[in-house]
């Protein structure tokens, strides 16, 4: 008969994204994880040498267990720069939620915390991978504006899709989803894929961010 409990690394890992999406939480020790894991801080240790390792190995185990390949399939499979940059977008914009209260955790101490930096460089350095893919997409259409830098493209669409981007907008400014959504669409379309239609919708929505 086959156990269904998860192995000592998974336990970890669930244990860290739990505490890391409390509300207010504090970014956890290895100590703190070990507890919430039921295990020792040597067999924290034993599968994760330091609190970098274990903080990028939650946020890509919350990914495989929010299935964000599926939500990337679409920009992947794209036909055009155009679609592959709008699914992008549209993809990690609504992902952006469901990781938030596990971002926030970290981004609260990354100028304090050097483990806590790491982890996050190395976790948004993954998503810019995806923005680069997308931008390469629109200088292989050539689609891309005439004389933009790739390299600055992927600068501004990495920006413009930030975690910091969402929250401030969401988050202080009080912007729902759908038209946080809609903006950076918009913005993204128009800016790098030429589509000034998309620029007008954005324009047209403007006064009304609620």
């Amino acid at each position: 008969m086959s156990s269904t409990s998860p192995d000592t690394p998974t336990r970890i890992l669930q244990a860290t994204l739990s505490l890391l999406e409390k509300t207010d939480a504090k970014l956890p020790t290895m100590s703190d994880i070990a507890k919430a894991s039921g295990v020792s801080r040597q067999a924290v240790y034993l599968h994760f040498p330091s609190r970098t390792d274990v903080l990028v190995a939650a946020t890509r185990y919350q990914d495989q267990t929010n299935d964000v390949n599926t939500a990337l399939a679409s920009s992947r499979s794209a036909q055009s720069g155009i679609e592959r940059l709008d699914a992008f977008v549209t993809a990690w914009g609504n992902y952006i939620p469901r990781i938030y209260g596990v971002a926030r955790a970290i981004l609260a101490v990354v100028d304090t915390d050097a483990e806590a930096a790491e982890a996050w460089n190395m976790r948004m350095a993954d998503m810019r991978e995806g923005c680069a893919a997308a931008v390469q997409a629109l200088v292989a259409d050539g689609t891309l504006p005439p004389d933009t830098d790739p390299e600055q493209a992927t600068d501004l669409l990495w920006t413009l899709l930030s975690v910091r981007t969402w929250e401030n907008l969401t988050q202080t400014c009080g912007w729902d989803q759908a038209c946080y959504l809609a903006t950076v669409r918009g913005l993204a379309l128009a800016t790098l894929g030429q589509d000034m239609g998309a620029l007008r919708d954005v324009l047209a929505h403007s006064k009304d961010p609620a």
